[in-house]
């Protein structure tokens, strides 16, 4: 089995003995263990107790060569992933390993991504200006409601944190939350990302993929700029909203689902309604609860509390505590902020990484209103290509950068995606 599983390129240590292995897991913190039920001074049993003690999410596989299901039992209530029985086939061993793995990368994966989130997240209703006092009030009576709501506001004040706020704080919390930037998307692209598709449904579909629907039942989605959905798209998106079913692409059979809706726009979609763009009827869905993010140069008393807490988020010293010197709060509080909340967060973190010493001065203040204008043009004004590279981009960033993952959400070969990668100069890391 060893030399079996290096020459897969795994590393692999062994202990022959209950002690010898207690010693080994505790000081090499092993991916997967692979435990033989009976050894020269105890059992699996005792194992995975001690195991789980000591790590209790590195995955354990049992073996044996006493197969009943009364042992089966037995391992898995002690925490045992899998139980199989000898004699084992490799192929069928690597495949569980490669697995359990792929599993262990992607929770660790989710918990780094969690410890960011938390220490970058910045609360959307932080602040005492009347605006966002106004938010916060209307906010906290909608939260508990699974009425779809739409966020309204200028690109960067932060709809996409309000929208996590609602679902953090609603009965759905513990539910998947999942996010799709609309702008720019075609519809079919858009199609298969929110309702999926069935094996050979269109040309590359080589495998059937779940949409995002499917991936947050129980849960929330949030569509930003939901304005830009395709008018082929936005029936089927009614039909979900309405009926609480939809159908995959190239599928007969319905499926149901439960989803709580949150959407944002920085449009109006009032006038894409008049000018025929956008359906009246789904815009009087998702409108009923509306939301709207105050630009920042309209709460100037919430800035310094803002640039405060983010600098606290963007702190990677803990020993280094960085503030802003008289002179800057007094800039940060005369500049118009065009790219808002985004861009507040931009310029702070370069003025942290590049100051002297503990405090940011004036100087350290680079203010880029072009670019915080170019961050406002929509998608729409970008190549195919850069469309391609910034979607594929995400995809792997939400996959954790494991390309087979990512090719099936996609719907394409791992291959092609491979072509792509190396095309647009995507790394995976």
């Amino acid at each position: 089995m060893r030399d079996f599983l290096e020459s897969r390129g795994y590393d692999v240590i062994d202990a022959e003995s209950c002690q010898r292995a207690r010693e080994l897991f505790q000081a090499s913190s092993p991916d997967v263990a692979v435990i033989d039920y009976r050894l020269h001074d105890g059992s699996a049993i005792d194992l995975l107790r001690d195991f789980r003690q000591i790590d209790p999410d590195v995955p354990l596989i049992v073996l044996t060569a006493y197969g009943s299901i009364d042992l089966a039992v037995q391992a898995i209530k002690q925490g045992a992933e899998q139980f199989l029985t000898k004699p084992i086939e490799m192929p069928a061993l690597h495949a569980i390993v490669k697995r359990l793995l792929a599993n262990r990368r992607l929770q660790r994966q989710q918990q780094v991504t969690s410890k960011r989130e938390q220490r970058e997240r910045v609360n959307p209703l932080l602040g005492e200006s009347p605006a966002i006092r106004m938010l916060a009030e209307q906010a906290s009576k909608v939260m508990a409601s699974d009425s779809p709501i739409l966020i309204l506001g200028e690109t960067g004040t932060g709809k996409s944190m309000l929208a996590k706020w609602l679902h953090h704080h609603s009965a759905r919390a513990e539910e998947p939350f999942v996010d799709l930037n609309c702008a720019g998307l075609s519809p079919e692209f858009l199609e298969t990302e929110l309702f999926g598709h069935e094996k050979g449904a269109f040309t590359g579909a080589s495998a059937s993929k779940q949409g995002m629907l499917e991936i947050a039942d129980g849960g929330s989605v949030f569509l930003d700029e939901i304005g830009d959905v395709d008018p082929r798209v936005q029936p089927k998106l009614l039909k979900v909203l309405e009926e609480k079913r939809f159908r995959r692409m190239g599928a007969v059979r319905e499926r149901e689902v439960d989803i709580r809706l949150i959407a944002a726009t920085h449009h109006d979609l009032g006038s894409k309604v008049k000018a025929g763009t956008f359906r009246s009827d789904l815009y009087f869905r998702i409108s009923s609860i509306p939301l709207t993010m105050p630009a920042l140069r309209d709460r100037k008393e919430d800035i310094l509390a803002l640039a405060s807490t983010l600098l606290t988020r963007l702190a990677t010293d803990p020993a280094r505590r960085v503030q802003l010197s008289e002179d800057a709060q007094q800039a940060l509080l005369d500049y118009p902020w065009p790219g808002n909340i985004r861009e507040l967060r931009n310029v702070l973190e370069r003025a942290a990484l590049l100051c002297h010493g503990d405090s940011i001065t004036r100087r350290d203040l680079r203010f880029e209103p072009a670019s915080a204008q170019d961050a406002q043009v929509p998608a729409l004004d970008l190549t195919l290509q850069q469309l391609e590279r910034q979607h594929i981009q995400r995809v792997l960033r939400d996959v954790g950068g494991k390309v087979e993952q990512a090719a099936v959400r996609l719907g394409i070969p791992r291959s092609t995606l491979y072509q792509k990668i190396k095309m647009h100069g995507i790394g995976t890391a």
